[in-house]
């Protein structure tokens, strides 16, 4: 249950009185909660983190799971490393197999968002061949070089993806030179994304990559007429608006290819030297800002594209010793206090009643596995002792509390309130989503009284499960970013 806290703890606040009007309805919920899970060493198998990460992905059981070999191990995310020559091929799944089938698994019965982000590097025009490294388990953040394709047409770079799209979907596939190599793999892939943050990698221009977008998706078209496709992954939404006005125009692809989807990403980061004295402002500052972002994003969509849905598929926090690694190529070494993991928690669930609002229809946390060299203040699981953390409970108990349908209701706080809050009427009942955003307890006087169930992520749960307890009080206590679900009887 919810400690109880002296008053001193909570005299730097009043009570904030919350009200609802279940009568009055502000939007229906078209929301999907879901995560992120990036194809790294650390869920091979036989990593001491491997069972513990797919177990959880399959107790979640969320919709909508990204699964995304990437590019910082071309091992684990590129199947033809080399060149085809006039008698030779280079296809090799034995290092990518087992991690995917693992993902498709853990996923099996739930949708699933497919995305081998990373082109073969030989597809590209470089000075000189890209070297990767010969241990797949090293970190190497230079793989992705040249700008243009060797073959403008798009051709090449299509038929690396129809082959590896057949590898898993019908059995196999016929390489460049003719030879059958077969997989016995029939997999279902409902949808695909295409690329990832194009406008960090290559330099790709808007152009380039609707160019490159209808390439693939023609040719895993025939392949898989079933799957449907996610286009952008952008890194910057807030940056540049024409990738927006460009790729959802229908003008500007070929004939008969479809805008399914569209995706992109957004992560909170703090200055160097911010503690969470300052998180507790710069987090949720900053995704006001995004949420503002994502209104003109919806603007461009409904005008050009109304048809085509959106995913918010990478939505976290990253501290500035992340980007240290990435730059230097190997782990610093820095302590990241407990209390992060709720503050980042808090800003996803922040997002998730925003988004909601907003009518975006898959709202994904980023990422289950992070660890030293990969973003370790995006993960969901500690990589130390495989436990997880306040980030995946939080995406847990939204999960399991709210889904598309649900009625978001008028509801209100006083102006400044540190307590942001938001009440769904939903198949299952009233309930009611709190977080409280600052550092700091509050505490806030609900808008009718028990009996009620309780279930709290919070510093005192840290990495143990959520607490769940029965209240009637009309009053609740919330510890420093705390997120808690209210559900009536």
């Amino acid at each position: 249950m919810i400690p109880v806290f002296a008053a001193s703890q909570i005299a730097q606040s009043h009570s904030e009185t919350l009200s609802t009007d279940w009568g009055n309805i502000i939007a229906i919920s078209r929301s999907t909660p879901t995560l992120q899970l990036g194809a790294f060493p650390v869920l091979r198998r036989g990593s001491p983190l491997h069972d513990n990460s797919f177990s959880a992905l399959k107790d979640l059981g969320a919709d909508y799971v990204r699964y995304v070999p990437w590019l910082p191990y071309p091992r684990l995310g590129v199947a033809e490393l080399e060149p085809p020559t006039s008698t030779a091929t280079f296809w090799d799944f034995s290092l990518i197999d087992p991690m995917t089938k693992d993902f498709l698994a853990a996923t099996s019965g739930h949708s699933a968002v497919m995305n081998f982000s990373t082109i073969p590097a030989w597809l590209f025009k470089t000075s000189q061949p890209v070297e990767y490294p010969s241990d797949p388990n090293q970190v190497s953040w230079h793989y992705t070089q040249g700008t243009e394709l060797k073959d403008p047409t798009g051709k090449q770079l299509g038929d690396y993806y129809a082959r590896l799209v057949s590898w898993y979907t019908r059995g196999g596939f016929t390489d460049e030179n003719g030879k059958e190599h077969n997989s016995g793999y029939h997999y279902h892939f409902p949808i695909w994304e295409v690329l990832n943050e194009p406008d960090l990698e290559h330099h790709t221009t808007p152009e380039q990559y609707t160019q490159r977008y209808d390439a693939i998706v023609s040719a895993i078209q025939k392949i898989s007429p079933q799957t449907k496709f996610m286009g952008l992954a952008f890194a910057g939404p807030q940056n540049d608006p024409r990738w927006f006005e460009y790729f959802l125009d229908h003008s500007h692809h070929k004939a008969g290819i479809p805008l399914d989807y569209i995706s992109y990403h957004f992560y909170a980061s703090p200055s160097p030297g911010q503690d969470a004295n300052d998180w507790q402002y710069t987090f949720f500052d900053q995704a006001d800002r995004f949420v503002t972002s994502v209104r003109y994003i919806e603007a461009i969509r409904k005008r050009l594209s109304p048809e085509t849905k959106t995913d918010t598929d990478e939505l976290g926090t990253i501290l500035p010793a992340d980007f240290l690694d990435m730059q230097n190529g190997k782990a610093n070494p820095y302590t990241i206090p407990s209390l992060y993991w709720n503050a980042s928690g808090a800003l996803y669930a922040y997002l998730f009643t925003e988004l909601s609002k907003e009518g975006i229809d898959i709202i994904g946390e980023s990422q289950l596995n992070g660890y030293p060299s990969q973003f370790r203040s995006v993960t969901m699981i500690d990589w130390k002792n495989g436990r997880l953390n306040a980030r995946f409970w939080v995406l847990k108990i939204i999960k399991d509390n709210f889904e598309p349908g649900d009625r978001l209701v008028e509801t209100t706080l006083p102006q400044w309130s540190p307590v942001e809050g938001q009440a769904f009427a939903t198949a299952k009942g009233h309930k009611l989503l709190l977080i409280n955003k600052r550092n700091r307890f509050a505490e806030v006087t609900l808008p009718q009284t028990g009996p009620y169930t309780l279930t709290v992520v919070d510093g005192e749960t840290g990495e143990n499960e959520p607490q769940v307890s029965q209240r009637r009080d009309l009053t609740l206590k919330l510890s420093p970013f705390a997120v808690a679900v209210i559900g009536w009887k």
